[in-house]
């Protein structure tokens, strides 16, 4: 998870039925598009072995505007324990 560019993120390793994960993934100031696809999929590939899969996928755009710029992307991802 060391990918991710904005503090670890905030990540749920609990052993119940689900496991809760907040990313907050940061665009640069300057240049269009996304790497981050791949460090969703390197996290979700790191849940499978561990008995979890992707239940669901919530993700929200925030602007900002101060020194440094770039829109951030707060992504919310659900595991559920499979059986």
């Amino acid at each position: 998870m060391g990918g991710f560019n904005d503090e670890k993120g905030k990540v749920g390793y609990s052993n119940g039925p689900y496991r809760v994960m907040q990313v907050v993934l940061r665009e640069k100031f300057a240049g269009k598009g996304s790497k981050h696809f791949r460090e969703i999929e390197e996290l979700c590939n790191e849940q499978y072995p561990e008995g979890y899969r992707l239940h669901m996928f919530a993700q929200s755009i925030a602007n900002s505007s101060g020194f440094g710029g770039g829109n951030r992307a707060v992504c919310n991802l659900v595991f559920e324990r499979m059986v």
